[in-house]
This record gives C-alpha cells, structure tokens and sequence, in this order.
C-alpha cells in the first residue's frame, strides 16, 4: 500500500471499513484480536516488520489510526507537541464516530488536563505537580503497609487467594482514595474501583461511557465535600492553589489522577508477581538479596508495561514519521509496549532491565507529572515486597501457562493470579 492509502473521490467506502483516504485504508491491522490479548509482543513484531514503525491500524468500528511501534517515533511524537497535538477535537474522523462508540471515555474531549495544550497544560499540570508533592512519601508506604496488612489478614488464614482481585486491585485505589480525601472501604469507593475499571477497560457487556459518568459524578461530590471542609490531602491542595482551577477542571483532572494511580498500577503489581512467581531467576534468587523486588519491578515496564498502548495524538498538520505521510487530524496511538521492546534500541534481542529508560509513563510535556511514578512506585514496591515478607512462600496455584491475560489492547493485565501458601493467623 501507499503510505497515505488511497485518495480521491471516486473511491467508495466500503461497508464497515475507514473511509476513502484515510491513513489506515487497505492492509490496516485490526486493533483487537486474541493476539493483542495473549500475545501482544509478537503481533507487534509481525506489525513492524509488514508495516514498519508506524503501522495503519483499525479502532473499534473499523475507525481508521495510526500505530506507532518505534521507541525513537513514540518518543518524536511525545517531544513535539506543536506537531502532534492532545486536543482531540482536531480528529479528522468525528464525522464517522457515533456518540456510543466504546473508546469515547478515552477520545471524547474533556476539559482535563489530558487534552490540554501549552500554556494552559503547564498551569494544569503545575496543580497536579504541587498537590502531589505535597504527599509525604514515607508516610505514603505506611498507608500502602497498612492497607496491604488488612488486605492479607482478610485471605491469610484459608491458604489461598485470587491476588488480582483481593489485593492487586484493592490496594492503589484505597491509597488513591486516600490521598485524594476519601474514605477508603465504603461501599461508593468499591463502586468507584469497579466504574473505573469499566470506563478504562470495558469487558463485553460493559457500558464504559455510564461508568465514565458515574465516576464523574462521584468525584464532584468529593470536589464540593472538600470545598466546605478541606484537608491535608490532593484534593484540597487542589482547590486552594493560587491557579484558582474551577470545581470543573478539578473534577476532570483529579479523575485522571486517580485512574493513573489505581488501574495501571494495579497492573504493575500483579505483573510483578506474576514474574516473580514465575520465573527461576526471582524465584531462587529474591530471598537470596541478589535478584530484588526492584528489578522485578523495573522489568515488568519494560517487558509488560501496564500501559500497552495509549490513544493517542492528533496531528497538528500534514507531516511526515517514520516514512508515512500523516495527514493533518489523524490519530495517532502511541505503541508504548512496542516501543519499550524495539529491536532498534535491544540489537541482540535481550531486553536489560537494569535501566530505567523505558516510556511505560510516557515522555515529554504530557508524560506522567512528577512525582506521580514515585508515588506509583512506593505502592507498588511496598504492595510486592509486604506480600512476599507476609506469606513467604506463596506460590501460584496454576499452571504458568494457566494464566491468562484481560481481552484489552490498552491495558496489561491478569484476569486472575490465584496462589496458595502456608495458611496463617495473626
């Protein structure tokens, strides 16, 4: 195929399929598939090598995008924000979404510090940055300890558990919920978690765009409960910066706060035990101090980042990466897990995890604020390394190959980690 595919108007469209010159008509991959769920790193592989580092992919609904799979083009792409823009509205396909369609929560503008541009991102941002910061790290690890106690003591005793579920999960939204004000363990909270999971990663059958608006609504009760009575936490670090955001952008970016520090994290952790679990080098070699839960941890970015995939950007104008013509308005994905395994930046194919290079937060202006993979840091160090101190010998209850990953192209995930261990009382 061409780069840009085909154009003119006497092309028609066909039934179900992009529209005539659109950057993924014929030969586009698909974004969605049994091999996005179980095998990702070899459909990426087969991607790079029909279509290159920039590969005309299929949304849901036969939308047409753009795939960026290149560490060096993600990292272009995230760098250029006068080329490669947040602001979705720019989207060349609006005509052709309907107001239903599934990836709506991830592509449907909002006044969030997501789609946010220039001066007005670095204002944003900065709120972020600053009520982050004003959370005490150490005092953070003895929340995510706690939490991580009372998570344990509810499944210690019967000698087995479902680690995705019962702990993975459970512990960054309740350190989330709290560093943002809320209490932890109530029955909204739990509906929160579940909303969450539905808006980010909806299994068939869910409605994420009705998720998506109950966890709106319930943010904006925390927004106006904080309003009349503030704390030491993010939300009211928040609402009384001197930038002076609107109860509307805080809801908005405090929704994107919290589904950062709780679903990809979750991820995180429950990817890091799954290594650790299986694979001889973590599992001879943790208790030993040679092999650390650090490493483990860093690892897990690179090879099983949580984050597959992030939609995306939209091209400021008609320019050009990694040989393809983008046009202005395309979208484009960022292939973060592609990426963080490019044979480009890994010649001899071994993936060293020693460093710390990887994009799984992303890069530029729009990556992750600081501090918040530090803070994601400390739960998921201190979820692993509590876990592995309480129940010392945990191992899977299944089969390696047993276990399966969640059908999403977005998120990298278990469906379930059971384990068993020596059953104990405290």
């Amino acid at each position: 195929m061409t780069d840009a595919g085909p154009t003119g108007s006497d092309v028609r469209r066909p039934a179900g399929g992009p529209p005539p010159g659109c950057p993924a008509h014929g030969g586009a991959v698909p974004l969605s598939g049994l091999a996005y769920q179980q095998t990702p790193s070899e459909l990426y592989r087969s991607m790079r090598r029909e279509h290159g580092v920039v590969a005309p992919i299929l949304l849901d609904g036969g939308v047409p995008a753009w795939l960026v799979l290149g560490y060096a083009e993600v990292t272009y792409v995230t760098a250029h924000d006068e080329l490669f823009a947040r602001d979705s509205r720019r989207w060349n396909q609006w005509a052709d979404i309907p107001p239903d369609w599934p990836l709506m929560p991830f592509v449907g503008y909002q006044p969030s510090v997501l789609f946010t541009e220039g001066a007005e991102h670095q204002r944003r941002a900065g709120v972020i940055t600053q009520a982050l910061e004003g959370v005490d790290q150490f005092e953070l690890a003895q929340w995510c300890r706690s939490i991580a106690d009372q998570l344990i003591d509810g499944f210690a005793g019967s000698g087995r558990a479902e680690l995705m579920s019962s702990y993975a999960h459970a512990l960054p939204m309740r350190a989330a919920v709290q560093m943002c004000g809320m209490p932890a363990g109530g029955e909204d909270t739990e509906d929160l978690v579940t909303d969450l999971r539905i808006s980010l990663d909806a299994g068939e059958g869910d409605d994420p765009v009705a998720a998506y608006i109950r966890v709106q609504e319930r943010i904006q009760r925390l927004v106006r409960e904080k309003r009349s009575a503030p704390g030491p936490d993010v939300t009211s670090r928040m609402l009384t910066h001197p930038a002076g955001l609107t109860d509307d952008e805080i809801v908005q970016d405090l929704i994107s706060v919290i589904a950062a520090a709780q679903q990809p994290t979750a991820n995180w952790i429950c990817n890091t035990l799954r290594l650790l679990l299986t694979d001889d080098r973590f599992a001879l070699n943790v208790s030993g101090g040679r092999l650390s839960v650090g490493q483990a941890l860093n690892e897990v970015l690179w090879l099983d980042t949580p984050t597959q995939n992030f939609i995306g950007r939209w091209a400021v104008r008609d320019t050009q990466l990694g040989g393809r013509q983008i046009r202005a308005g395309d979208c484009l994905v960022l292939g973060l897990a592609a990426a963080n395994t490019d044979p480009q930046i890994w010649p001899e194919g071994h993936i060293g995890a020693e460093n710390s290079a990887h994009l799984s937060f992303s890069n530029g202006e729009h990556r992750c604020p600081y501090p918040a993979p530090l803070l994601a840091d400390v739960v998921a160090r201190t979820a692993v390394e509590t876990l592995l101190e309480r129940l010392p010998d945990t191992v899977l209850a299944v089969e390696p190959e047993e276990l399966t990953w969640r059908p999403s192209i977005w998120m990298r995930g278990l469906t379930a980690l059971p384990a068993r261990f020596t059953p104990v009382v405290r």
